[in-house]
């Protein structure tokens, strides 16, 4: 199952790209076995998800926790908290 992954802000400067296509075990099957399984890709992947709860994600476009089910997703995008004014 290959996904397109989408970074942003700083967890695209730690992993070092702005998105890769991957093909995570038949295990990943939530966003946090995504996250954690991202982790041990890298150092970059590892200081980006060293903090998981930090990480927000979007599957397909709709944002989801980290408990969502990854399924059959084609994207998914990690970035930190949204904040703004």
């Amino acid at each position: 199952m290959a996904i397109e992954m989408l970074y942003f802000a700083w967890v695209r400067e730690k992993v070092g790209v702005g998105a890769e296509r991957i093909d995570p075990p038949a295990t990943v099957r939530t966003v946090a076995d995504l996250i954690a399984w991202l982790a041990a890709r890298s150092p970059g992947h590892a200081a980006a998800f060293a903090e998981p709860d930090r990480i927000r994600a979007a599957i397909d476009d709709r944002f989801v926790g980290v408990t969502a089910v990854i399924g059959d997703a084609r994207e998914i995008a990690l970035f930190p908290p949204v904040t703004g004014g």
